[in-house]
């Protein structure tokens, strides 16, 4: 009886195990293993935010010829022709090892659909010259453009899933920490909320006395894996705007901001999220933004799922709009939250691509005590103000 074991570079190699496995995976020779194509995966990712050239993933799911026996002399072919087809330095592996086959198609110069109805074109009519109709109709093939700007309609939210199925790993090899910091979450999220029900009921009545409209802002805001969801904070503007200066404010500093890192001579030292004389904020609003006291209603969000005490602030949808590739990667792995490492180390006095790189720390070296430091931080900066407005 044979199984699959690494053998160097992530290649694999028969030894003594369950027959069924070994023959169908032993029918597509040359394959690295499932663990060693999805970090290749994630280094593409990488490779490709720096050098702003897209790849594509193509994926083959053969799990149909797996049932009710496995049909070793197509999935042997199916091998073969991939083998024949790429370049040498794309990358073919098992994306989900016995199920789907994937290739790395590595730093395209660019990935309009023709590009990607040629290379679509030149596999399926190897497949059709050697593989029968009806086995070839056993074979699902799909494929996936990062950036998602590429590939707008098959994404989960802003993010194509099948591009970070390193990350959701991840989650699942951290499934009791994940656990714990939500229960950690929950309990937290409830304790505010009774402990400040005081400050709720009369920021509420300060807000509903002194302007008219609802006590809370509801807004739109983009949560992890680019899921949106309703973000709520006490209301501290008027209603009746003309126009959003938080907007065309926002636009202009990520982009002066991205000019400068390019070296085109915009710089701009701007805080990141908020203005100084914003003329729609109330006189109660300016108070309660002052003391952070606005986010409170936040808790509701924690509580629901939606947010995390702690973790990168949620964008609103017109700002991950101008999001240069990197900076997106902030809105994965970890849900975004109330307080976070770039609030209390920097607050709104650090400019862009400096909260953006706290908030990747925050994800890179992410455990539960750091989110208790940061916690245990947060009151001593909301209450010297460093960096609030």
């Amino acid at each position: 009886m044979l199984a699959l074991k690494e053998a160097g570079a992530g290649k694999l190699k028969l030894v003594k195990s369950d027959p069924y496995k070994a023959d169908v995976l032993d029918g597509v020779q040359g394959l690295y293993n499932d663990d060693y194509f999805n970090r290749m995966l994630s280094l593409e990712r990488k490779r490709s935010q720096r050098s702003k050239k897209p790849f594509m993933l193509m994926l083959f799911d053969i799990s149909k010829l797996l049932n009710p026996h496995p049909n070793i002399v197509v999935i042997s072919r199916v091998g073969h022709i991939l083998e024949a087809s790429i370049r040498e330095t794309d990358v073919r592996g098992w994306y989900r090892r016995g199920q789907i086959i994937g290739v790395i198609f590595t730093e395209l110069e660019s990935a309009s659909e023709s590009v990607r109805d040629k290379i679509f074109g030149k596999i399926l009519a190897s497949f059709a010259r050697e593989i029968a109709p009806e086995d070839l109709k056993k074979i699902e093939i799909s494929f996936h453009v990062f950036p998602e700007d590429h590939d707008k309609g098959s994404g989960n939210g802003r993010f194509n899933m099948n591009l970070y199925k390193d990350l959701l790993e991840g989650e699942r090899r951290h499934g009791v920490s994940r656990k714990m910091k939500r229960l950690m979450d929950i309990v937290g999220s409830i304790l505010a909320l009774v402990i400040f029900s005081p400050l709720f009921l009369a920021i509420a009545a300060a807000v509903k006395l002194t302007s008219e409209g609802p006590v809370l802002f509801r807004q739109t805001r983009i949560g992890q894996w680019g899921e949106h969801f309703t973000f709520l904070k006490f209301r501290s503007m008027y209603v009746k705007q003309a126009e959003n200066p938080h907007k065309a404010y926002i636009e202009k500093f990520i982009k002066d901001n991205q000019c400068a890192a390019n070296g085109c001579g915009a710089e701009t030292d701007a805080p990141v999220f908020k203005l100084t004389d914003d003329p729609r904020i109330t006189p109660v609003g300016r108070f309660i933004r002052k003391t952070s006291l606005d986010e409170l209603p936040q808790f509701i969000n924690v509580l629901r799922g939606e947010m995390s005490l702690v973790g990168p602030r949620p964008p609103v949808p017109y700002e991950a709009d101008i999001y240069d590739v990197w900076h997106r990667m902030r809105l994965l792995s970890v849900k975004p939250g109330i307080t976070g490492l770039w609030q209390v180390m920097g607050r709104s006095t650090a400019n862009f691509d400096e909260m953006v790189r706290l908030d990747l720390k925050y994800v890179t070296d992410w455990s539960l005590w750091q989110d208790i430091k940061i916690i245990l931080k947060t009151p001593y900066v909301v209450i010297m103000g460093k960096g609030a407005y």
